[in-house]
């Protein structure tokens, strides 16, 4: 058995035209469908949804439900806002770039551009306050992951072990950081 790919990834949403229309303006994002019942079909609960579907590209989609009975959302106040965020491939630097001046043009703060070394990423919130990243691959990317894949393995060991960073990667944003 093995999984073939994400069917689809799912948020809450506080409105659900708002933020089809976001996405659509903002990133592109065709507005796939729209499902909306009175009752949820996986518990049975009684429960009014609209449950949105955009499409992320190459067969991604990004979907959303609207919960109009439920408290207003939140954040888990536990975990740091940049921990829980989707991230969308960009072909290269240059659309990045677009997508960065395009969004700050239509009032949306943006944060970088951040090198990853293996990638390059923009970082900004939607209406909802879901973090989103739009990121794009370094060209020397495929030497880097080679070198990244050699690690992985000791990597996770050491850190399950320490809770500590291990140094193995730690050439990855030495760029920032100065020479580590």
């Amino acid at each position: 058995m093995k999984i073939e790919k994400i069917h689809h990834v799912a948020y809450r949403c506080k409105d659900a035209k708002e933020t089809v229309e976001w996405y659509g303006k903002m990133l592109n994002m065709d507005f796939i469908l729209a499902i909306a019942e009175d009752h949820v079909p996986s518990t049975h609960e009684p429960d009014p949804y609209m449950h949105l579907f955009l499409d992320a590209g190459d067969g991604n989609v990004l979907a959303f439900f609207e919960l109009p009975t439920k408290p207003e959302m939140g954040r888990d106040p536990n975990t740091p806002e940049w921990v829980q965020h989707i991230a969308f491939k960009v072909k290269d630097r240059d659309e990045l770039i677009a997508f960065k001046e395009h969004l700050e043009a239509n009032g949306v703060d943006v944060l970088g551009v951040t090198d990853h070394s293996i990638f390059h990423s923009i970082y900004f919130f939607d209406p909802n306050g879901h973090r989103v990243e739009l990121a794009c691959p370094d060209p020397q990317e495929e030497a880097m992951l080679a070198k990244l894949n050699e690690v992985k393995w000791d990597m996770l060991e050491e850190w399950s072990r320490t809770k500590k960073a291990p140094k193995h990667a730690e050439w990855l944003h030495a760029k920032e950081l100065g020479d580590v």
